[in-house]
């Protein structure tokens, strides 16, 4: 993609909110990913299948693999802004996050890392919903020390591998097909030990634990997986022996900045909702909105808002001209997360004691954007990729 036509694209994706691929695809999430029994499956922790299986066929979870592998070819702007899209006109959060994560995680390090063989096993799979995937490095005790693993690998005399530990919170994995597996050949060797594998889920020795419940995002299942001498050959390593850590700093580049897109389409509904409340409303004789605290809560909302959008994709342009983009997709993690829990607040507080029931959806709405300044990293180690990169510029 030229530099031009990526300029083309980030400005016009900026300046009209109601640009026509996001309104098709809102339109589209409101009639087609609307689901009456979203409640008891927020309570029950369970993924909606049908769902999954109509956004496969729309085109949503391949809108940015190649179309030799059966996606929809998009640039990455395009993609955002299908996702982005989904998040306003889908209120399954939990369903888009797991849309989210293997469309912007798993699949384009499949693509970027893997054989042809690799991509031709998975990826049409994948992108057609008949299979889910799950990427796999979190361990109960290395958290956003991510090298710091305890899972292992060893070559077995044929050539292959076998693996033994344990992963931690698990997005996906009751519910996964194929494993993209983080493990180290010595743990003394942090980031240089570490080799990525594909796993199918019914290899022998692997074994995924019960669905967890959690605070948010609860229809997307959520568990540990443990590996006990799960053996695998060595066309099942993803790029090569020891390119572990290139490969998940390279996901974590599109992770940070590109995973919460969806979010930020949340939010700007919660907006619009809230607003239109606050004119709805009466008390003391007029619309609640006509109160000051009131409308700066409002203001406070878009300006949060479109400063996410504003980083989201500075993020993107930096990325599709092939620019270093780790710092962009830090900021642009560090404003939509927290940004989206303040708005969340603002909207819960606009709605009073019809925000905190379940049944219209504003609670909801809190505990599903309060994990995002915890995955992908969480704020804190956001702001010290920040730091760094300042200081290598003294």
């Amino acid at each position: 993609m030229g530099e031009q036509s990526v300029h083309e694209l980030v400005v016009t994706a900026l300046t009209d909110l109601d640009h026509p691929t996001k309104r098709k695809v809102i339109e589209w999430a409101g009639d087609q990913l609307v689901d009456p029994k979203l409640i008891q499956r927020d309570v029950d922790c369970q993924l909606w299948e049908e769902g999954w299986q109509r956004a496969a066929e729309y085109g949503i979870i391949g809108a940015w693999v190649d179309e030799a592998y059966g996606g929809r070819g998009h640039d990455v702007v395009t993609s955002l802004l299908m996702f982005e899209g989904l998040g306003y006109g889908c209120r399954d959060a939990g369903l888009v996050f797991a849309m989210t994560t293997q469309a912007w995680t798993m699949q384009p390090m499949l693509e970027r890392f893997g054989t042809e063989e690799q991509k031709q096993q998975y990826l049409p799979a994948l992108v057609d919903g008949s299979k889910k995937a799950a990427f796999c490095i979190t361990e109960a005790e290395s958290g956003s020390d991510t090298f710091a693993m305890s899972t292992t690998f060893a070559e077995t005399d044929d050539g292959g591998f076998v693996i033994n530990g344990a992963k931690s919170y698990i997005t996906m994995a009751p519910a996964a097909d194929v494993f993209m597996v983080f493990a180290t050949k010595d743990p003394s060797l942090g980031q240089w030990g570490v080799t990525t594998f594909l796993v199918d889920a019914d290899t022998p020795g692997l074994t995924v634990g019960p669905n967890r419940p959690k605070m948010g995002l609860r229809t997307t299942p959520f568990s540990d997986v443990t590996f006990d001498n799960v053996e695998v050959g060595a066309d099942q390593v993803l790029g090569s022996v020891g390119s572990g850590a290139a490969i998940f700093s390279a996901s974590m580049e599109i992770e940070r900045a590109f995973v919460l897109a969806p979010q930020i389409g949340a939010m700007e509904r919660q907006l619009d909702e809230t607003v239109a409340y606050s004119r709805q409303r009466q008390q003391f004789g007029q619309p609640i909105g006509d109160f000051q605290a009131v409308s700066h809560r409002l203001a406070e909302m878009k300006l949060r808002h479109d400063n996410s959008r504003l980083q989201l994709y500075r993020a993107a342009a930096l990325f599709a001209l092939g620019q270093p983009s780790m710092e962009a997709a830090a900021l642009a993690k560090i404003q939509s997360s927290e940004a989206a829990v303040a708005s969340s607040m603002d909207a819960l507080l606009t709605h009073g004691a019809k925000g905190y029931v379940t049944e219209f959806g504003v609670e909801q709405d809190l505990r599903n954007v309060a994990g995002g300044v915890v995955y992908g990293g969480t704020a804190d180690v956001q702001r010290n990729i920040v730091a760094r990169m300042l200081g290598r510029r003294s």
